[in-house]
């Protein structure tokens, strides 16, 4: 019993120091100081290091800058429907089948299946309250599927029935996100899905994107990896 003050103290400074070491350094020194920057960056007036946009080239020498003002910043912010529809990707579930992380060459498959021109890199997330680095990969990653599949009509098709999109697809549909309704009396809805024979509806019928299926969609093709970064660049993968 007299040992238990001793055992108390070594347990609270275990948990101290390793919530210091794994959330307060990087935070306050590392993740915590990124921001949003351009692909290239300019020298600056002054030849101190700039918090945040500090970063170790191939050769290990630390570079530093500030952003090219003539450059878009990067990461992007996501639009109010594509931040609805993150809401949705969510709530159905799609992170626990999907990750959102390109790993780099050398760990994995990722660049041999055609994920991403590049490896995700912290600064890709620091815009996103809620980060999808998922935890499984049933289906492929999605970090980069607004840029491999930018056609928006595909991934309505691909969420109504996947088998449309990709035979022998795992995925379940969601065909709950779409209205089935009979055809107006002046003509089909220019947002109506094209479905093949096999999976058409009753004639005189069609099958319309509902609010949450545009949203969902909207979010899908804002994942796009199409841009580099000081610390990592499309051209050096």
């Amino acid at each position: 019993m007299n040992n238990l003050p001793f055992l108390f103290c070594g347990i609270f400074l275990t948990l101290a120091l390793s919530w210091v070491g794994l959330i307060l350094v990087p935070d306050l020194f590392q993740i915590g100081q990124l921001d949003r920057t351009t692909s290239e960056l300019i020298r600056p007036d002054t030849e101190e290091p700039i918090p945040g946009l500090t970063y170790r080239d191939d050769d290990g020498n630390l570079q530093y800058g500030v952003p090219n003002p003539d450059e878009e910043l990067f990461p992007r912010f996501f639009g109010g429907k594509a931040r609805r529809g993150k809401e949705h990707y969510v709530s159905m579930g799609c992170l626990y089948c999907h990750s959102q992380q390109v790993r780099r060459r050398g760990f994995g498959a990722d660049y041999d299946r055609g994920w991403g021109d590049r490896q995700s890199v912290a600064r890709d997330y620091i815009l996103q309250e809620r980060v999808m680095l998922g935890t499984s990969r049933t289906g492929p990653d999605l970090k980069d599927i607004g840029s491999r599949m930018p056609d928006e009509s595909w991934h309505h098709l691909h969420l109504y029935n996947p088998q449309i999109t990709s035979e022998g697809s795992n995925m379940p549909p969601y065909p709950f996100l779409y209205e089935t309704r009979p055809i107006p009396d002046d003509g089909p809805s220019p947002d109506a899905l094209s479905l093949p024979a096999e999976f058409a509806v009753d004639e005189g019928y069609e099958v319309v994107p509902t609010r949450r299926a545009r949203e969902l969609v909207a979010y899908l093709l804002e994942l796009r990896l199409d841009y580099d970064l000081p610390e990592v660049r499309r051209a050096e993968n």
